[in-house]
């Protein structure tokens, strides 16, 4: 997915696999079948359906970003809850910007892990212009898009 020149990036499918294995915090998966839907996918970035296999898995996504950039994020390593499909996913489907009906939380980030500041995104509107703000700023590495109630990572952008 991309906005611009911007890329919205989902959970990549090799790191779901390996989360369904063992997650973040060490813990195996379990896997179970949501009854009602609504569950937000990392791994696609929708919606769960009802009836759809999910598991909750612990996830360090700045972790992970810095293990493939070679910095330390230092105390900013953090792990949180995602939704993950059980079984092999296609990944996203079209363009555009995933989870914007509810008030999010942009958090940008440096190019050594370090977090510069956030922005409140209150409107599917806000969501552009918070990005480009974000990325006008050249220090400005990685943005991880969050949710406010609960303050769980939903997804990254990055640059080009």
């Amino acid at each position: 997915m991309t906005t611009a020149t911007l890329r919205v990036r989902a959970v990549p499918p090799q790191v779901v696999r390996e989360l369904l294995v063992r997650d973040d915090a060490g813990r195996p998966a379990a896997p179970s079948v949501d009854d009602e839907g609504g569950a937000p996918l990392r791994c696609c970035l929708r919606r769960s359906g009802p009836g759809e296999r999910i598991a909750l898995v612990t996830y360090a996504p700045l972790r992970r970003w810095a293990a493939e950039t070679g910095v330390d994020p230092g105390a900013y390593d953090e792990q949180g809850p995602v939704f993950l499909h059980a079984e092999e996913c296609a990944g996203p489907e079209g363009d555009g910007l995933p989870f914007t009906s509810a008030h999010r939380v942009l958090r940008r980030y440096s190019a050594d892990g370090r977090i510069l500041g956030g922005r409140l995104a209150q409107a599917p509107a806000d969501f552009a212009p918070a990005l480009r703000e974000a990325y006008a700023d050249p220090a400005v590495a990685l943005v991880h898009v969050r949710a406010v109630e609960y303050g769980c990572f939903l997804y990254e952008v990055r640059r080009g």
